[in-house]
């Protein structure tokens, strides 16, 4: 077996304890895309090294990435759209040549 040494994966695993994660209050299942509803409220919770816990509450995803990405302007302004390059089909790649 290749087993990695125990001080490697507990320094591995102590680089993720404090990170948070926002999870849309919703009924079913469990958390979904925050893409889906980003209009529900969210409840932010850090990993302790052990399990999800509490830490904050946000009224949006807006607000949500606020806390989680602080200084990043956590809405970017649309670009401009990018131009797709010649061809047709599926790929864009330019049509292969028949030769008889």
């Amino acid at each position: 077996m290749d087993d990695e040494p125990l001080s490697e994966w507990a320094e591995r695993h102590d680089t993720s304890i404090g990170r948070l994660r926002a999870v849309p209050l919703v009924t079913g299942d469990g958390p979904r895309g925050s893409h889906l509803n980003p209009d529900v409220p969210r409840a932010i919770q850090r990993w302790n090294g052990h399990l999800w816990e509490p830490y904050g509450f946000a009224a949006n995803l807006a607000e949500a990435k606020r806390v989680l990405f602080p200084g990043t302007g956590a809405t970017p302004a649309p670009g401009p759209a990018p131009k797709l390059g010649p061809g047709t089909g599926r790929h864009r790649k330019p049509p292969a040549s028949r030769e008889p």
